[in-house]
């Protein structure tokens, strides 16, 4: 989830959304997540892998 200024009462799903698993599309029990602002993509570490998901729509 992703909150702007601080509002805890409306944010929007910025990752995964698909419910836990192991597609890439999938998270399960993620440990750690990380932004990278020179790609604006997330960086999540979960298990034994680490995945990047761009922030950006559509992409």
């Amino acid at each position: 989830m992703q909150w702007k200024n601080g509002d805890t009462t409306n944010g929007q799903v910025v990752a995964s959304g698909n419910g836990a698993g192991k597609r890439l599309h999938q998270l399960n029990l993620p440990t750690d997540v990380l932004i990278d602002k020179e790609t604006d993509s997330l960086i999540i570490c979960e298990g034994r892998r680490v995945v990047r998901w761009s922030r950006r729509s559509g992409t």
